[in-house]
């Protein structure tokens, strides 16, 4: 059985920044343009060290495609007080009747953004769902979070038990004008308090 905290634990910056490892990519499940089956032939052809996809609010696409070398994960749309943010869970059991409460009822939760932003699911809940499915949490491309302090932001998820946070990964889209703080910013705040550091390329496109 892989230990995938360990895993994801032992890959480097180089392995983001190279394009080698990359764990924030969506499908046809949620609201990518490439099918499931597609990123996994993509991934094999690129020769990828590690990969993941991690569709909004749904793991229907890794229940769907068993036995391929892709990191089960999902990525929660989810409210800490007053902020909006995306949780990733890495390493999960997909197939635990556990995680049901926390998945998408409809195709709408996953892919449309106005409806996606009225997610009610409870924070400290679903940390420790993702934990009793032998999963790390993981805070989606923070320097988008609308924290007045994001440092502050972020001590108060891992003392309700975040596991890490994503501090290599692009701009894509609008987040290259909506930005409250910057990557070396988030390294610190990832060495300050001990978080596993992932990265990915929160690919939408047929093209990984």
């Amino acid at each position: 059985m892989i230990n995938y905290k360990e895993l994801i634990k032992s890959f480097t910056k180089e392995d983001y920044e190279n394009g080698r490892v990359n764990l924030h990519i969506h499908s046809t499940y949620s609201d990518g343009k490439a099918t499931f089956e597609n990123i996994v032939s993509q991934a094999k052809e690129k020769n990828l060290k590690a990969f993941a996809i991690s569709d909004h609010n749904t793991v229907q696409g890794h229940i769907d495609n068993p036995n391929t070398d892709v990191i089960p994960a999902v990525e929660f749309d989810v409210w800490y007080k007053y902020i909006f943010l995306h949780l990733l869970a890495y390493g999960i059991d997909v197939n635990n009747e556990f995680l049901k409460p926390f998945l998408a009822k409809n195709k709408k939760e996953t892919e449309a953004d106005i409806v996606r932003i009225f997610a009610k699911r409870d924070i400290k809940e679903l940390i420790k769902a993702i934990h009793t499915l032998g999963g790390i949490a993981v805070l989606a491309h923070p320097a988008c979070c609308w924290a007045l302090n994001l440092e502050k932001f972020v001590k108060d998820l891992k003392d309700i038990g975040l596991d890490g946070i994503e501090v290599y990964y692009p701009y894509p889209r609008w987040r290259k004008y909506i930005k409250f703080s910057n990557p070396e910013q988030i390294e610190s705040f990832a060495d300050k308090y001990n978080l596993i550091k992932t990265g990915g390329t929160d690919c939408h496109e047929s093209f990984i």
